[in-house]
Protein backbone atom coordinates (compact mmCIF):
# COMPACT_ATOMS: atom_id res chain seq x y z
CA UNK A 1 0.00 0.00 0.00
CA UNK A 2 2.70 2.31 0.70
CA UNK A 3 4.33 2.48 -2.81
CA UNK A 4 0.90 2.31 -4.20
CA UNK A 5 0.26 6.22 -2.67
CA UNK A 6 3.51 7.78 -3.21
CA UNK A 7 2.74 9.60 -6.36
CA UNK A 8 -0.28 10.89 -4.17
CA UNK A 9 2.19 13.94 -3.91
CA UNK A 10 2.26 14.74 -7.52
CA UNK A 11 1.35 18.20 -7.87
CA UNK A 12 -0.18 17.50 -11.58
CA UNK A 13 -2.32 14.29 -10.21
CA UNK A 14 -3.29 16.62 -7.16
CA UNK A 15 -4.50 19.09 -9.57
CA UNK A 16 -6.30 16.55 -11.61
CA UNK A 17 -8.13 14.39 -8.76
CA UNK A 18 -8.80 18.56 -7.47
CA UNK A 19 -9.98 19.29 -10.78
CA UNK A 20 -12.64 16.25 -11.24
CA UNK A 21 -13.62 16.63 -7.92
CA UNK A 22 -14.58 20.18 -8.18
CA UNK A 23 -16.64 19.37 -11.30
CA UNK A 24 -18.26 16.76 -9.25
CA UNK A 25 -19.09 19.07 -6.46
CA UNK A 26 -21.12 21.05 -8.85
CA UNK A 27 -23.53 19.16 -7.87
CA UNK A 28 -23.06 20.69 -4.76
CA UNK A 29 -23.82 24.03 -5.73
CA UNK A 30 -26.90 23.36 -7.55
CA UNK A 31 -27.86 21.90 -4.01
CA UNK A 32 -27.04 25.02 -2.11
CA UNK A 33 -28.81 27.28 -5.24
CA UNK A 34 -31.83 25.02 -4.50
CA UNK A 35 -31.65 25.62 -0.57
CA UNK A 36 -31.46 29.36 -0.99
CA UNK A 37 -33.16 30.53 -3.72
CA UNK A 38 -36.29 29.85 -2.03
CA UNK A 39 -34.92 32.35 0.62
CA UNK A 40 -35.54 35.62 -1.46
CA UNK A 41 -39.05 34.52 -3.58
CA UNK A 42 -41.19 33.07 -0.63
CA UNK A 43 -42.46 36.41 0.48
CA UNK A 44 -43.35 37.17 -2.98
CA UNK A 45 -44.62 33.54 -3.65
CA UNK A 46 -46.83 33.39 -0.46
CA UNK A 47 -48.50 36.84 -1.84
CA UNK A 48 -48.75 36.24 -5.14
CA UNK A 49 -50.62 32.32 -4.61
CA UNK A 50 -52.59 34.19 -1.40
CA UNK A 51 -50.72 31.19 0.79
CA UNK A 52 -51.47 30.87 4.51
CA UNK A 53 -47.92 30.01 6.65
CA UNK A 54 -49.27 26.05 6.52
CA UNK A 55 -49.12 25.74 2.23
CA UNK A 56 -46.05 28.67 2.60
CA UNK A 57 -44.25 25.95 4.27
CA UNK A 58 -44.98 23.34 2.14
CA UNK A 59 -44.29 24.78 -0.99
CA UNK A 60 -40.61 25.36 0.37
CA UNK A 61 -40.33 22.30 2.51
CA UNK A 62 -41.91 19.97 -0.77
CA UNK A 63 -38.62 19.86 -2.50
CA UNK A 64 -36.90 18.26 0.35
CA UNK A 65 -39.14 15.58 -0.11
CA UNK A 66 -37.96 14.78 -3.26
CA UNK A 67 -34.46 15.37 -2.38
CA UNK A 68 -35.10 12.26 0.19
CA UNK A 69 -36.06 10.19 -2.62
CA UNK A 70 -33.52 11.06 -5.10
CA UNK A 71 -30.81 10.22 -2.26
CA UNK A 72 -32.51 6.74 -1.67
CA UNK A 73 -32.47 5.97 -5.33
CA UNK A 74 -29.37 7.34 -6.41
CA UNK A 75 -26.93 4.83 -5.32
CA UNK A 76 -28.57 1.92 -6.97
CA UNK A 77 -28.95 3.75 -10.04
CA UNK A 78 -25.00 4.99 -9.96
CA UNK A 79 -24.61 0.99 -9.86
CA UNK A 80 -26.15 0.24 -12.54
CA UNK A 81 -25.71 3.29 -15.25
CA UNK A 82 -22.33 4.65 -13.83
CA UNK A 83 -21.83 8.03 -11.41
CA UNK A 84 -21.57 10.13 -14.39
CA UNK A 85 -24.76 9.41 -16.13
CA UNK A 86 -26.83 10.12 -12.62
CA UNK A 87 -25.35 12.93 -12.88
CA UNK A 88 -26.70 13.91 -16.26
CA UNK A 89 -30.06 12.72 -14.98
CA UNK A 90 -30.04 15.04 -11.94
CA UNK A 91 -28.96 18.45 -14.40
CA UNK A 92 -31.95 17.73 -16.86
CA UNK A 93 -33.78 17.28 -13.71
CA UNK A 94 -32.82 20.86 -12.17
CA UNK A 95 -33.08 22.63 -15.23
CA UNK A 96 -36.47 21.38 -15.75
CA UNK A 97 -37.23 22.18 -12.20
CA UNK A 98 -35.86 25.93 -13.07
CA UNK A 99 -38.25 26.76 -15.91
CA UNK A 100 -41.08 25.05 -14.40
CA UNK A 101 -41.05 27.09 -10.66
CA UNK A 102 -40.08 30.16 -12.77
CA UNK A 103 -43.37 29.69 -14.96
CA UNK A 104 -45.75 28.36 -12.51
CA UNK A 105 -49.26 29.54 -12.61
CA UNK A 106 -50.82 27.73 -10.12
CA UNK A 107 -49.65 26.16 -6.62
CA UNK A 108 -50.10 22.37 -7.90
CA UNK A 109 -47.91 22.70 -10.69
CA UNK A 110 -44.83 24.55 -8.68
CA UNK A 111 -45.47 22.03 -6.18
CA UNK A 112 -44.83 19.76 -9.09
CA UNK A 113 -41.96 21.24 -10.34
CA UNK A 114 -40.31 21.89 -7.20
CA UNK A 115 -40.39 17.86 -6.27
CA UNK A 116 -38.76 17.49 -9.71
CA UNK A 117 -35.88 19.78 -8.20
CA UNK A 118 -35.72 17.87 -4.94
CA UNK A 119 -35.04 14.88 -7.21
CA UNK A 120 -32.41 15.90 -9.04
CA UNK A 121 -30.70 17.88 -6.09
CA UNK A 122 -31.36 14.59 -4.04
CA UNK A 123 -29.28 12.70 -6.57
CA UNK A 124 -26.26 14.95 -6.69
CA UNK A 125 -26.60 14.73 -2.56
CA UNK A 126 -25.68 11.53 -3.04
CA UNK A 127 -23.25 11.44 -5.99
CA UNK A 128 -20.78 13.81 -5.73
CA UNK A 129 -19.31 12.70 -2.10
CA UNK A 130 -19.41 9.16 -3.20
CA UNK A 131 -17.48 9.78 -6.45
CA UNK A 132 -14.93 12.12 -4.90
CA UNK A 133 -14.27 9.71 -2.21
CA UNK A 134 -13.65 6.98 -4.92
CA UNK A 135 -11.36 9.08 -6.58
CA UNK A 136 -10.00 10.84 -4.35
CA UNK A 137 -6.11 9.66 -2.69
CA UNK A 138 -6.87 8.64 0.82
CA UNK A 139 -4.55 11.54 2.43
CA UNK A 140 -6.56 14.41 0.67
CA UNK A 141 -10.12 12.45 0.80
CA UNK A 142 -11.36 14.77 4.11
CA UNK A 143 -10.20 17.98 2.37
CA UNK A 144 -11.39 17.00 -1.01
CA UNK A 145 -14.89 15.50 0.20
CA UNK A 146 -15.20 19.28 1.91
CA UNK A 147 -15.66 20.61 -1.80
CA UNK A 148 -19.16 18.95 -1.85
CA UNK A 149 -20.27 21.30 1.53
CA UNK A 150 -17.60 24.14 -0.11
CA UNK A 151 -19.54 23.68 -3.62
CA UNK A 152 -23.08 23.96 -1.26
CA UNK A 153 -22.29 27.00 0.56
CA UNK A 154 -20.96 29.18 -2.77
CA UNK A 155 -24.06 27.82 -4.18
CA UNK A 156 -26.08 29.90 -1.32
CA UNK A 157 -23.92 32.61 -1.73
CA UNK A 158 -24.26 32.96 -5.16
CA UNK A 159 -28.14 32.74 -5.38
CA UNK A 160 -28.49 35.00 -2.05
CA UNK A 161 -26.57 37.82 -4.42
CA UNK A 162 -28.52 37.14 -7.23
CA UNK A 163 -31.19 37.32 -5.77
CA UNK A 164 -31.05 40.26 -4.09
CA UNK A 165 -28.99 41.78 -7.37
CA UNK A 166 -32.70 40.71 -9.09
CA UNK A 167 -35.02 42.37 -6.66
CA UNK A 168 -32.66 45.34 -6.40
CA UNK A 169 -33.17 46.06 -10.33
CA UNK A 170 -36.77 45.31 -10.03
CA UNK A 171 -37.27 47.51 -7.22
CA UNK A 172 -38.67 44.58 -4.84
CA UNK A 173 -39.35 40.90 -5.63
CA UNK A 174 -42.55 41.29 -6.34
CA UNK A 175 -42.02 43.43 -9.06
CA UNK A 176 -41.58 42.61 -13.04
CA UNK A 177 -38.32 42.74 -14.23
CA UNK A 178 -37.84 41.35 -17.53
CA UNK A 179 -40.37 40.46 -20.46
CA UNK A 180 -43.19 40.78 -17.86
CA UNK A 181 -42.05 38.31 -15.27
CA UNK A 182 -41.44 39.30 -12.20
CA UNK A 183 -38.26 39.71 -10.46
CA UNK A 184 -39.13 36.12 -8.08
CA UNK A 185 -39.80 34.10 -11.20
CA UNK A 186 -36.24 35.13 -12.64
CA UNK A 187 -34.69 33.91 -8.95
CA UNK A 188 -35.57 30.64 -10.19
CA UNK A 189 -34.71 30.59 -13.82
CA UNK A 190 -31.09 31.96 -12.80
CA UNK A 191 -30.80 28.22 -11.84
CA UNK A 192 -31.02 26.81 -15.47
CA UNK A 193 -27.33 28.13 -15.82
CA UNK A 194 -25.54 26.08 -13.03
CA UNK A 195 -26.98 23.08 -13.72
CA UNK A 196 -26.05 22.97 -17.57
CA UNK A 197 -22.43 23.75 -16.97
CA UNK A 198 -23.09 20.74 -13.69
CA UNK A 199 -23.99 18.86 -16.95
CA UNK A 200 -21.55 19.55 -19.33
CA UNK A 201 -18.72 19.09 -16.65
CA UNK A 202 -20.40 15.48 -15.92
CA UNK A 203 -19.61 14.77 -19.73
CA UNK A 204 -15.89 15.32 -19.22
CA UNK A 205 -14.82 14.08 -16.02
CA UNK A 206 -13.71 10.22 -16.11
CA UNK A 207 -15.90 7.38 -14.69
CA UNK A 208 -15.32 6.60 -11.34
CA UNK A 209 -12.27 3.61 -11.09
CA UNK A 210 -14.89 1.31 -8.75
CA UNK A 211 -17.63 1.39 -11.28
CA UNK A 212 -15.25 0.92 -14.19
CA UNK A 213 -14.04 -2.36 -12.21
CA UNK A 214 -17.30 -3.28 -11.15
CA UNK A 215 -17.99 -3.95 -14.82
CA UNK A 216 -14.69 -5.62 -15.59
CA UNK A 217 -13.18 -2.77 -17.33
CA UNK A 218 -9.63 -3.19 -15.00
CA UNK A 219 -7.68 -1.42 -17.56
CA UNK A 220 -10.06 1.96 -17.58
CA UNK A 221 -9.77 1.75 -14.21
CA UNK A 222 -6.35 1.18 -13.39
CA UNK A 223 -5.66 4.45 -15.77
CA UNK A 224 -8.37 6.53 -13.77
CA UNK A 225 -6.83 5.45 -10.76
CA UNK A 226 -3.03 6.15 -12.24
CA UNK A 227 -4.21 9.92 -13.53
CA UNK A 228 -6.36 11.01 -11.13
CA UNK A 229 -5.84 9.25 -7.71
CA UNK A 230 -1.95 9.68 -7.96
CA UNK A 231 -1.61 5.37 -7.61
CA UNK A 232 1.87 4.22 -9.10
CA UNK A 233 0.39 1.07 -9.70
CA UNK A 234 -2.82 1.07 -10.93
CA UNK A 235 -3.57 -2.27 -12.24
CA UNK A 236 -2.60 -3.66 -8.21
CA UNK A 237 -4.77 -1.10 -6.81
CA UNK A 238 -7.44 -2.37 -9.08
CA UNK A 239 -7.16 -5.45 -8.57
CA UNK A 240 -7.08 -5.04 -4.61
CA UNK A 241 -10.75 -2.89 -5.38
CA UNK A 242 -11.55 -6.52 -7.76
CA UNK A 243 -10.65 -8.22 -4.51
CA UNK A 244 -13.07 -6.30 -2.24
CA UNK A 245 -15.72 -6.56 -4.52
CA UNK A 246 -15.40 -9.53 -4.93
CA UNK A 247 -16.01 -11.02 -1.31
CA UNK A 248 -19.14 -8.28 -1.73
CA UNK A 249 -22.34 -8.78 -3.42
CA UNK A 250 -25.20 -6.16 -4.19
CA UNK A 251 -26.00 -4.28 -1.13
CA UNK A 252 -29.28 -5.43 0.08
CA UNK A 253 -30.70 -4.78 3.49
CA UNK A 254 -29.24 -8.04 4.79
CA UNK A 255 -25.64 -6.05 4.83
CA UNK A 256 -27.20 -3.38 6.59
CA UNK A 257 -29.26 -5.16 9.34
CA UNK A 258 -28.18 -5.59 12.98
CA UNK A 259 -29.25 -6.14 16.28
CA UNK A 260 -30.11 -3.02 17.43
CA UNK A 261 -33.85 -1.77 16.12
CA UNK A 262 -33.07 -3.73 13.21
CA UNK A 263 -30.07 -2.20 11.59
CA UNK A 264 -25.81 -2.24 11.93
CA UNK A 265 -24.84 0.06 15.17
CA UNK A 266 -23.00 2.13 12.04
CA UNK A 267 -26.10 2.65 9.91
CA UNK A 268 -27.46 4.24 13.19
CA UNK A 269 -24.93 6.43 13.63
CA UNK A 270 -25.08 7.97 10.01
CA UNK A 271 -28.75 8.39 10.44
CA UNK A 272 -28.50 10.37 13.58
CA UNK A 273 -25.63 12.10 12.60
CA UNK A 274 -27.46 13.02 9.43
CA UNK A 275 -30.29 14.15 11.51
CA UNK A 276 -28.55 16.02 14.19
CA UNK A 277 -27.10 18.31 11.32
CA UNK A 278 -30.54 19.42 10.06
CA UNK A 279 -32.31 19.70 13.87
CA UNK A 280 -29.55 22.62 14.73
CA UNK A 281 -31.40 24.45 12.46
CA UNK A 282 -28.53 25.41 9.76
CA UNK A 283 -31.82 25.89 6.88
CA UNK A 284 -34.28 27.56 9.38
CA UNK A 285 -31.22 30.18 8.39
CA UNK A 286 -30.73 29.77 4.73
CA UNK A 287 -34.46 29.32 3.51
CA UNK A 288 -35.53 31.69 5.77
CA UNK A 289 -33.21 34.41 6.82
CA UNK A 290 -34.58 37.46 4.45
CA UNK A 291 -38.46 36.74 6.12
CA UNK A 292 -36.59 36.43 9.17
CA UNK A 293 -34.64 39.57 9.70
CA UNK A 294 -37.49 41.71 8.15
CA UNK A 295 -40.42 39.99 10.91
CA UNK A 296 -37.81 41.67 13.01
CA UNK A 297 -37.68 45.03 12.01
CA UNK A 298 -35.25 45.20 8.83
CA UNK A 299 -36.07 46.39 6.17
CA UNK A 300 -36.14 43.99 2.43
CA UNK A 301 -33.08 45.15 1.39
CA UNK A 302 -31.27 45.27 4.66
CA UNK A 303 -32.33 41.97 4.55
CA UNK A 304 -31.27 40.50 1.56
CA UNK A 305 -27.73 42.22 2.26
CA UNK A 306 -27.62 40.75 5.65
CA UNK A 307 -28.20 37.07 4.26
CA UNK A 308 -25.94 37.63 1.82
CA UNK A 309 -22.96 38.24 4.10
CA UNK A 310 -24.44 35.38 6.33
CA UNK A 311 -23.61 33.28 3.08
CA UNK A 312 -20.32 34.86 2.86
CA UNK A 313 -19.43 33.60 5.97
CA UNK A 314 -20.30 30.17 5.60
CA UNK A 315 -18.11 30.00 2.79
CA UNK A 316 -15.01 31.22 4.31
CA UNK A 317 -15.38 28.54 7.12
CA UNK A 318 -16.14 26.02 5.04
CA UNK A 319 -12.42 26.75 3.14
CA UNK A 320 -10.96 27.08 7.01
CA UNK A 321 -12.19 23.27 7.66
CA UNK A 322 -11.09 21.37 4.38
CA UNK A 323 -7.83 23.25 5.63
CA UNK A 324 -7.94 21.26 8.83
CA UNK A 325 -9.66 18.46 8.69
CA UNK A 326 -7.46 15.82 7.03
CA UNK A 327 -4.80 17.54 10.17
CA UNK A 328 -7.44 17.99 13.04
CA UNK A 329 -9.56 14.97 12.49
CA UNK A 330 -13.28 14.61 12.12
CA UNK A 331 -13.84 13.76 15.86
CA UNK A 332 -12.45 17.12 17.19
CA UNK A 333 -13.76 19.45 14.52
CA UNK A 334 -17.09 18.21 15.32
CA UNK A 335 -16.92 18.99 18.65
CA UNK A 336 -15.37 22.02 18.61
CA UNK A 337 -18.48 22.95 16.58
CA UNK A 338 -21.25 21.34 18.78
CA UNK A 339 -20.22 23.28 21.62
CA UNK A 340 -19.80 26.45 19.45
CA UNK A 341 -22.85 26.24 18.10
CA UNK A 342 -24.75 25.32 21.34
CA UNK A 343 -23.84 28.84 22.85
CA UNK A 344 -24.38 30.54 19.75
CA UNK A 345 -27.84 28.98 19.30
CA UNK A 346 -28.05 29.94 22.99
CA UNK A 347 -27.62 33.72 22.77
CA UNK A 348 -29.57 33.74 19.86
CA UNK A 349 -32.71 32.39 21.62
CA UNK A 350 -32.26 34.93 24.82
CA UNK A 351 -32.08 37.66 21.98
CA UNK A 352 -35.40 36.32 20.66
CA UNK A 353 -36.96 36.59 24.04
CA UNK A 354 -36.96 39.97 24.40
CA UNK A 355 -39.02 40.34 21.06
CA UNK A 356 -41.62 43.11 20.77
CA UNK A 357 -45.14 42.65 19.31
CA UNK A 358 -46.09 39.59 16.83
CA UNK A 359 -47.24 39.01 13.28
CA UNK A 360 -45.33 40.94 11.20
CA UNK A 361 -45.14 43.64 13.77
CA UNK A 362 -41.89 42.39 16.00
CA UNK A 363 -39.30 44.52 16.67
CA UNK A 364 -36.19 43.10 19.03
CA UNK A 365 -35.46 46.49 21.30
CA UNK A 366 -31.65 47.87 21.31
CA UNK A 367 -29.01 45.68 22.15
CA UNK A 368 -30.72 42.56 21.36
CA UNK A 369 -31.38 43.10 17.57
CA UNK A 370 -27.31 42.92 16.86
CA UNK A 371 -27.08 40.47 19.95
CA UNK A 372 -29.42 38.18 17.39
CA UNK A 373 -27.37 38.60 14.54
CA UNK A 374 -24.09 37.96 16.22
CA UNK A 375 -25.84 34.57 17.69
CA UNK A 376 -27.02 33.80 14.14
CA UNK A 377 -23.69 34.78 12.01
CA UNK A 378 -21.57 32.93 15.28
CA UNK A 379 -23.91 29.26 14.67
CA UNK A 380 -23.03 29.55 10.93
CA UNK A 381 -19.51 30.08 11.84
CA UNK A 382 -19.33 27.01 13.92
CA UNK A 383 -21.45 24.82 11.66
CA UNK A 384 -19.32 25.49 8.77
CA UNK A 385 -16.24 24.84 10.69
CA UNK A 386 -17.88 21.58 11.40
CA UNK A 387 -20.95 20.07 11.08
CA UNK A 388 -21.60 21.21 7.16
CA UNK A 389 -18.56 19.36 5.96
CA UNK A 390 -17.94 17.06 8.06
CA UNK A 391 -21.17 15.14 8.08
CA UNK A 392 -20.93 14.51 4.26
CA UNK A 393 -17.05 13.61 4.24
CA UNK A 394 -17.91 10.78 7.33
CA UNK A 395 -21.37 9.57 5.30
CA UNK A 396 -19.18 8.91 1.89
CA UNK A 397 -16.05 6.94 3.80
CA UNK A 398 -17.11 5.66 7.36
CA UNK A 399 -19.19 2.00 6.05
CA UNK A 400 -17.58 -0.97 4.98
CA UNK A 401 -17.49 -1.59 0.90
CA UNK A 402 -20.45 -4.26 1.53
CA UNK A 403 -22.40 -1.52 2.85
CA UNK A 404 -21.82 1.67 1.55
CA UNK A 405 -23.77 2.30 -1.39
CA UNK A 406 -26.90 1.80 1.49
CA UNK A 407 -25.83 3.16 4.23
CA UNK A 408 -25.00 6.49 2.32
CA UNK A 409 -28.32 6.19 0.91
CA UNK A 410 -30.01 5.72 3.93
CA UNK A 411 -27.92 8.64 5.90
CA UNK A 412 -28.47 11.40 3.24
CA UNK A 413 -32.14 10.53 3.28
CA UNK A 414 -32.49 10.99 6.44
CA UNK A 415 -30.18 14.49 6.07
CA UNK A 416 -33.27 15.37 3.49
CA UNK A 417 -36.39 13.87 6.05
CA UNK A 418 -35.38 16.46 8.66
CA UNK A 419 -34.17 18.99 6.30
CA UNK A 420 -38.31 18.89 5.49
CA UNK A 421 -39.60 18.58 9.30
CA UNK A 422 -37.12 21.37 10.12
CA UNK A 423 -38.51 23.61 7.04
CA UNK A 424 -41.70 22.54 7.14
CA UNK A 425 -42.11 23.31 10.89
CA UNK A 426 -40.27 26.78 11.12
CA UNK A 427 -43.15 28.79 10.02
CA UNK A 428 -45.54 27.68 11.93
CA UNK A 429 -43.42 27.00 14.87
CA UNK A 430 -42.69 30.89 14.56
CA UNK A 431 -46.14 31.79 14.78
CA UNK A 432 -47.59 29.12 17.80
CA UNK A 433 -44.17 29.04 20.39
CA UNK A 434 -42.11 32.21 19.06
CA UNK A 435 -38.87 32.21 17.60
CA UNK A 436 -36.97 31.81 21.42
CA UNK A 437 -38.39 28.78 21.84
CA UNK A 438 -37.68 27.48 18.63
CA UNK A 439 -34.27 28.51 18.36
CA UNK A 440 -33.55 26.78 22.54
CA UNK A 441 -34.97 23.76 20.72
CA UNK A 442 -31.81 24.17 17.89
CA UNK A 443 -29.72 24.57 21.18
CA UNK A 444 -30.93 21.67 23.15
CA UNK A 445 -29.90 19.59 20.02
CA UNK A 446 -26.77 20.91 19.64
CA UNK A 447 -25.90 20.19 22.89
CA UNK A 448 -26.81 16.71 22.27
CA UNK A 449 -24.54 16.50 19.24
CA UNK A 450 -21.45 17.08 21.36
CA UNK A 451 -22.36 13.97 23.52
CA UNK A 452 -23.50 11.64 20.34
CA UNK A 453 -19.70 12.73 19.11
CA UNK A 454 -18.21 11.88 22.26
CA UNK A 455 -19.84 8.32 22.50
CA UNK A 456 -20.70 7.29 18.73
CA UNK A 457 -18.86 8.88 16.20
CA UNK A 458 -15.41 7.71 14.82
CA UNK A 459 -12.41 9.01 13.47
CA UNK A 460 -11.63 8.07 10.13
CA UNK A 461 -8.92 10.24 9.27
CA UNK A 462 -6.42 9.23 6.64
CA UNK A 463 -7.80 5.57 6.82
CA UNK A 464 -8.29 4.25 3.14
CA UNK A 465 -11.97 2.70 2.08
CA UNK A 466 -11.12 -0.70 1.62
CA UNK A 467 -9.72 -0.60 5.57
CA UNK A 468 -13.26 0.04 6.78
CA UNK A 469 -14.47 -2.89 8.01
CA UNK A 470 -17.15 -1.68 10.54
CA UNK A 471 -15.39 -3.76 13.31
CA UNK A 472 -13.07 -0.91 14.03
CA UNK A 473 -16.05 1.70 15.21
CA UNK A 474 -17.40 0.22 18.06
CA UNK A 475 -15.33 2.61 20.50
CA UNK A 476 -15.15 5.61 18.69
CA UNK A 477 -11.51 6.22 19.96
CA UNK A 478 -10.55 2.95 19.10
CA UNK A 479 -10.26 3.25 15.43
CA UNK A 480 -7.05 5.89 15.92
CA UNK A 481 -4.46 3.97 14.31
CA UNK A 482 -6.57 0.53 13.34
CA UNK A 483 -7.36 -0.17 9.59
CA UNK A 484 -4.93 0.64 7.03
CA UNK A 485 -3.49 4.19 7.66
CA UNK A 486 -2.12 5.76 4.67
CA UNK A 487 0.03 8.11 6.15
Amino acid sequence: MAQSVRGAGSPSRKGKALGVSIAAAVGGFLFGFDSSVINGAVNSLTDHFHLGAFLSGFVVSIALLGCAVGAWYAGRLADIWGRRKVMLLGSAMFIISSVGSALAFSVPDLLVWRVIGGLGIGIASVIAPAYISEVAPASGRGALGSLQQLAITIGQLVVLSSNKGLAGAAGGASQDLWWGLQAWRWMFLVGVIPAAVYGVLALMIPESPRYLVQKGRIGDAAGVLERISGEEDGRAKASEIQQTLRKEHRTSFADIRGARFGLHPLVWVGIIMAALQQLVGINAIFYYSTTLWQSVGFSESSSFTTSVITAAINVVMTVVAMLFIDRVGRRRLLTIGSIGMFLSLLLTAIAFSQQHGSGKSVTLPHPYGPLALVGANAFVVFFALSWGPVMWVMLAEMFPNRMRAMALAIGTASNWIFNFIVTFAFQPATDHVGLSWLYGAFALFAFLSIWFVRFKIPETKRMTLESMTGESYRRPDASQGRGTPTA
